[in-house]
């Protein structure tokens, strides 16, 4: 087992893959359920007028 890692150690890995890497998602996402300003029906009419022939 390895010992906790030290904060500062992990954000001197992190800003190292980082610069190599680039960030590949921001440390705070948006909620996936978040509004979009379409309200549910909407969305499921678009869905199911969409939706691809194979389901």
């Amino acid at each position: 087992m390895s010992e906790p890692e030290d904060p500062r150690e992990r954000a001197r890995r992190r800003a190292r893959l980082d610069a190599v890497f680039g960030e590949v998602l921001p440390e705070e996402r948006p909620s996936r359920g978040a509004p979009s300003g379409a309200d549910d029906s909407q969305r499921e009419q678009w869905l199911r007028e969409n939706k691809p022939p194979h389901h």
